[in-house]
């Protein structure tokens, strides 16, 4: 008996759309990694400015892995990678980063992003340096006025560049009664510089991220030296066995991938009027903040 065409056809070409469909599907769909959680250890500068929240949803529904970020100074995550109880790490302490590749800890590091550290006070400014172009005559005013310095002292990124710019005037004033040290992340010490009336140094994503109800200005922006790195480190599974080498990998290629720096650029502009970072994967670092 003859069976028409027409159905036949039609029937056989909904069940290949349908295969087509199922198949695309199912490429686009996240993997399921053996190993599904990463440790990003990062810095509190990155945790308090909000950036996170928007870039790990992203890389999790695309790749199937589960980020488990640890907020700390550079200085700390570090130390977790050395230690091996990190897969990456997201850190802007340029000279301490280089010393963890040299000894090995490190198997890639990659620019991520920039932004500027601002040095901000109360609105008074006893120390009268608004609009001061260098950090260090800065550093010097507020040294001889005796003027509240609020300083992290966890050993951070930000705290090891403050401590450089204070040993351009001789020495750290530690143990000074107007330098105090909080042993907190960036949030934490803004709240307290705000409380005290003190002045601080604070990168600007953290700073605009925070600033509303806090009664404390920039004062001091735009120096050379205030310029603010970010790199991706993937750490050395040599060293340990329990680092997810696959997971630190999908995700140093996530953050510098087209997609997710489109995100950082455009990350703040509808809140504040600009980015509170500035997406450099690719780039030459010698020109960056020109």
């Amino acid at each position: 008996m003859f069976i028409g065409r027409g159905p036949f056809v039609s029937l056989l070409a909904i069940l290949t759309l349908a295969c087509s469909a199922l198949a695309h599907v199912n490429s686009s769909a996240p993997s399921h990694p053996s190993n599904s959680q990463v440790i990003l250890a990062t810095t509190t500068s990155i945790q308090d400015s909000g950036l996170l929240d928007v870039l790990l949803p992203m890389f999790e529904r695309r790749t199937g892995y589960v980020v488990k970020p640890i907020a700390v100074g550079s200085g700390q995550a570090l130390a977790l990678g050395k230690r091996g109880e990190a897969d990456v790490l997201l850190v802007h302490s340029p000279d301490a980063e280089l010393e963890f590749m040299a000894a090995g800890h490190g198997v890639d590091r990659r620019l991520v992003m920039h932004n500027h550290f601002v040095l901000v006070g109360p609105l008074e400014d006893p120390a009268g340096i608004r609009g001061i172009r260098s950090t260090t005559e800065a550093f010097e005013r507020i040294a001889a006025t005796g003027a509240l310095f609020i300083s992290r002292g966890d050993g951070s990124g930000t705290d090891v560049l403050e401590k450089k710019l204070w040993a351009r005037l001789g020495d750290v004033p530690l143990g000074k009664s107007w330098y105090q040290e909080t042993g907190q992340g960036m949030g934490a010490t803004l709240n307290i510089a705000a409380e005290k009336r003190g002045y601080t140094l604070t990168d600007r994503g953290t700073y605009l991220a925070r600033r509303k109800g806090l009664s404390l200005e920039i004062m001091v922006e735009e120096d050379g030296a205030l310029l603010n790195v970010y790199h991706i480190i993937q750490v050395n599974p040599d060293r340990s066995s329990v680092v997810n080498a696959a997971g630190a990998r999908a995700f140093a290629d996530f953050i510098v991938s087209p997609e997710a720096q489109a995100m950082i650029g455009e990350f703040g502009v509808s809140q504040f009027g600009e980015p509170l970072f500035i997406p450099d994967a690719g780039k030459r670092e010698e020109g960056l903040g020109k």
